[in-house]
């Protein structure tokens, strides 16, 4: 089979396009036929080396991705080979304490396709059956790759974590990306008024599009001072904050009095110097957060399926020119996901 994958850590010129065997399921597993894949900050991780994690080459990358149904393992029950499904890219044991507790995202032994695990951006990958979401035929195998791994993990962010109500201030930054394009959706959808963030007043527009009200150029203005004027100095009730080393103190700044910042990731570093006054002062819950357990996953994925969610897809390209999606993912130049196709 075709298949995304890196021979070594390193740059984007080490993205290739190689042949390899195609998998076989095992028990309680189903083998699906992949169409489309979708990238995350995560592959870039991935392919530079993560400090303590250890991969056998050539690794698989891509941790979303949608299909059909191709060969069914042992036991195997409530599928058949065709059916349409996309499936949640966290991998669980099901039995340690905080699996048992239904926050599987917690568990023990928790790993992610295309990190941990040989990923799906590939001809054919295995998945576990309790994994899989069927996916109607009104949503795109594209728009569907594209939701699996965000849209579980801004939930989680905004709604359980974040415990967003209708009027709530929440602060999206960096609003070009699929995680941001998922919690700005998410938090319009609870009845949040959005102030979204980003480089380019381009972005901004297709942010506002997806239900941000307020919208901040952070290359202009600082973006701190601005959600402190837009919410009459109270600030904001929650930011969601992916970037880190370059905006946490800020977000700090931006949050009111017990308000709540959600940090899924460090795009901009993960060593933070924090000025400890403004937290406890505050008293700021700075709360970590990965992916989603299965009951988010599927409240997300429902709303992703009846169209009330949408994906932001910020490109598609075929298996054979996906070294130009990884490229353009790591410029960051696009808004929303990018997406290969098989």
């Amino acid at each position: 089979m075709k298949a995304v994958a890196i021979q070594n850590h390193g740059g984007v010129d080490q993205v290739q396009l190689v042949d390899l065997p195609a998998p076989k399921p095992k028990p309680g597993e189903v083998v699906l036929r992949v169409r489309a894949a979708a990238l995350n900050r995560l592959d870039l991780y991935t392919l530079r080396g993560i400090p303590g994690l250890t991969l056998t080459m050539p690794h698989v990358l891509g941790s979303d991705a949608s299909g059909a149904i191709e060969e069914l393992g042992e036991g195997v029950e409530g599928h058949k080979v065709g059916d349409r499904v996309t499936f949640n890219p966290g991998m669980y044991d099901g039995t340690c304490p905080r699996c048992v507790a239904g926050e599987e995202s917690e568990c023990d032994r928790y790993a992610i396709l295309g990190e941990h695990l040989p990923g799906a951006m590939a001809e054919y990958v295995v998945v576990p059956a309790r994994n899989l979401y069927p996916i109607p035929h009104s949503l795109t195998y594209e728009d569907a790759a594209a939701a699996s791994l965000v849209y579980q993990t801004a939930w989680r962010m905004v709604v359980t974590k974040g415990e967003t109500r209708p009027g709530d201030v929440v602060v999206v930054l960096g609003a070009g990306s699929g995680l941001s394009t998922a919690a700005i959706q998410i938090a319009a959808l609870c009845g949040a008024r959005v102030i979204a963030t980003s480089s380019t007043d381009e972005k901004l527009q297709r942010a506002k599009a997806l239900g941000a009200t307020d919208l901040v150029n952070y290359r202009k203005e600082d973006w701190s001072k601005r959600v402190w004027q837009l919410t009459e100095r109270r600030g904001a009730d929650l930011v969601v904050d992916a970037i880190g080393k370059e905006t946490l103190n800020a977000s700090v700044r931006a949050v009111r009095k017990g308000g709540t910042i959600t940090i899924p990731g460090g795009t901009s570093g993960q060593q933070v110097e924090l000025d400890l006054r403004y937290v406890f002062w505050k008293q700021v819950r700075l709360l970590g957060s990965t992916m989603g357990n299965v009951r988010e996953f599927r409240r997300a994925m429902d709303l992703v399926a009846s169209g009330r969610l949408k994906p932001a897809v910020g490109g598609v390209y075929p298996a054979a020119r996906a070294r130009e999606a990884f490229e353009l993912l790591e410029r960051g130049g696009h808004f929303g996901k990018l997406v290969v196709t098989f």
